[in-house]
């Protein structure tokens, strides 16, 4: 995985070094406590952390980025409400 892209409040933020699986779990358990800051990047190039308040009826949406062309994406992400 290259990376995954997030959209959240309108706006696009990435993760790097993380796995898709690893990502939906920290947003659920997010949505499930009542509230979760979740460090993300904002911009391209160099990283700028931001911090997303993920709590339930947030619209997060989750992309996952494909290292390579013949890296299988997975058709299994959701977006949280």
């Amino acid at each position: 995985m290259k990376r995954i892209d997030i959209v959240y409040g309108g706006q696009s933020y990435s993760v790097g070094g993380r796995e898709l699986d690893d990502v939906l779990d920290e947003i659920m358990r997010g949505v499930t406590s009542g509230h979760h800051w979740m460090k993300v990047n904002d911009g391209e190039g160099m990283r700028r952390d931001a911090m997303l308040l993920i709590t339930p009826g947030v619209q997060v949406a989750v992309i996952p980025i494909p290292g390579s062309a013949d890296e299988p994406q997975d058709s299994s992400a959701t977006s949280t409400t």
